[in-house]
């Protein structure tokens, strides 16, 4: 680019300093990313950043991406570059910003941590040595019975929970949504001797179903404090926390009955969508079950 060109952008690098106040390495980010950019328009044999225009800058974010570039990384230099072109409109030194309305391409979403049936039932059946593992136990019974959402465990009241009818209401869940969801009879068992041991220890009127040694309702930071404690007690590797047991249930739930209506109603996803990312999770099982198992699956190794 010619020397004009270049000026102008570290005018934009000295404004982002001096008047935003940016830290050093977001500066840092800013100087790497326009860097690039401008390396590309001179490959492109643009000298000034008037000939730039929204099709050179697709083709830059297209470039970035096939050389390795994350999604993460290719929105920050999007951002970064529309900063820029806001800046050169401002001093009058371009009509309009090519890069509106380009976006980075989408990150593929993580598929969610679960537990096989083989680590669940190592995690839970173990016999509580006091009444707070006995309270454990329930809390994490009723995780993976129900799918809770941990925020919806930490406001689980003595009143929603129907054992006899094998039920629980939960009042508000994300997005204020209530729904009635099946409790399983482990869960219920553990929830039984839970309600022994809090109404021989705690007395308060709390109406919180899972309580703490003064008697006042779990906070969603003890309930996943309690869980890593639990984890490390039982030997078990690597991270846990609660809302793996979510993921566990749905995971464990969709494999056995493929009703992935019934998985998202039991979840209270408003978008099935939501739900569908347990399915990958199903076929990554069956995919791991066919190349154990077929006999044609496996590639011969060439000598």
């Amino acid at each position: 680019m010619d020397h004009d060109a270049v000026d102008i952008c570290q005018q934009f690098l000295d404004v982002l300093k001096v008047e935003r106040r940016l830290s050093p390495n977001t500066l840092k980010a800013y100087t790497r990313d326009l860097t690039q950019l401008a390396a590309y328009c001179d490959e492109q044999n643009l000298s000034t950043w008037a000939g730039l225009n929204s099709h050179h800058v697709r083709r830059f974010i297209a470039q970035r991406h096939r050389h390795g570039l994350g999604s993460r990384s290719l929105q920050r230099e999007l951002s970064a570059s529309r900063s820029f072109f806001d800046y050169l409109i401002k001093i009058k030194h371009i009509p309009n910003n090519p890069a509106a309305g380009i976006r980075a391409p989408k990150a593929a979403k993580p598929l969610p941590h679960v537990l096989d049936v083989d680590q669940v039932n190592a995690l839970l059946n173990v016999e509580p040595v006091d009444s707070l593992e006995v309270r454990d136990v329930a809390m994490w019974e009723l995780l993976y019975s129900s799918g809770l959402r941990v925020s919806e465990l930490a406001n689980v009241n003595l009143m929603d929970a129907d054992l006899s009818g094998k039920m629980i209401h939960i009042v508000s869940g994300k997005g204020n949504k209530s729904r009635l969801l099946p409790i399983g009879g482990k869960a219920i068992e553990a929830i039984r001797a839970w309600l022994l041991a809090r109404a021989k220890n705690i007395k308060t009127d709390e109406m919180a179903l899972f309580t703490g040694k003064t008697g006042k309702r779990l906070t969603v930071r003890s309930i996943q404090s309690r869980l890593e404690r639990w984890r490390k007690k039982q030997g078990l590797q690597g991270r846990l926390y609660p809302h793996m047991l979510r993921h566990s249930f749905a995971s464990h739930m969709l494999e056995s009955s493929q009703d992935l209506r019934a998985v998202q109603e039991l979840l209270g996803h408003s978008n099935i969508s939501t739900t569908q990312v347990y399915t990958h999770l199903d076929f990554q099982h069956l995919a791991s079950v066919y190349d154990q198992a077929h006999p044609r699956a496996k590639q011969k190794k060439k000598s």
